[in-house]
């Protein structure tokens, strides 16, 4: 049994490979593409609108509160970048239930190439939010000598976000596979359907991962006055 759908090569042709992973991660972008085509072929802006319009608007509103509610700040810059994360992770996961399909996010691959997004995602809104002086003076807080455990920190985080979704999502389809070789009955539907529900929980959470790193880089930290406050004239107070 293969743990990953790296291991499957469809096609090769010297150096170049295509495998279930590849294969499965086009088939996820083209359903997106397919149903963000669907939902805004006939946009409407009055209260009669098509289905795929309502879902959408539901999406988006969701998405967008909770980017709010996590962030703190405008989520309208963040909204495209979280959004995509987070329906392409869902959709890999939630296809698991087809027969023959494996989530491209049971691929170390993959998973490490969306913490990769998120990595270069991070320095871009917060130097886009903040400037660039003020982003990089962040790593030299409280001390420059935390410079080197700053940027520790950085890529350690860019590991745990891989590994989680990784590990998680892995996890679910071997199991899964093992209690059907097993027990071929109620057992490993029980576990597709946790399966599924495991599945949107890691994509919220990569989501909100993603969202926290994202508003902790671009907050803007204003500073504060110190100095002793000035009489009042109208108060009638003396200096």
């Amino acid at each position: 049994m293969n743990l990953s759908p790296d291991a499957d090569v469809l096609w090769q042709w010297g150096p170049l490979k295509l495998n279930l992973t590849l294969l499965y991660t086009w088939l996820v972008m083209a359903l997106l593409l397919l149903l963000a085509r669907l939902a805004t072929r006939n946009l409407s802006d009055d209260t009669r609108m098509s289905r795929w319009q309502n879902l959408l608007e539901v999406i988006v509103s969701a998405l967008r509160d909770q980017i709010r509610d996590v962030g703190r700040q405008d989520p309208l810059p963040m909204l495209p970048f979280i959004g995509t994360l987070f329906l392409f992770i869902a959709l890999s996961n939630l296809l698991a239930i087809v027969p023959g399909y494996y989530p491209p996010t049971a691929s170390l691959s993959t998973t490490v190439a969306l913490a990769i997004c998120v990595f270069v995602a991070v320095p871009l809104f917060g130097i886009r939010r903040q400037g660039l002086g003020d982003y990089l003076r962040q790593y030299l807080k409280p001390s420059p000598f935390m410079l080197p455990f700053n940027l520790i920190g950085e890529l350690s985080r860019t590991v745990a976000l891989a590994v989680r979704l990784y590990g998680n999502v892995m996890s679910g389809a071997v199991i899964a596979a093992v209690l059907l070789g097993v027990i071929p009955l109620f057992f490993p539907v029980v576990m597709q359907a946790l399966g599924l529900l495991t599945g949107m929980i890691q994509a919220y959470i990569f989501a909100v991962l993603a969202t926290v790193y994202i508003a902790s880089a671009s907050t803007v930290h204003q500073k504060v006055d110190t100095s002793p406050p000035t009489p009042d004239s109208n108060t009638g107070d003396t200096p």
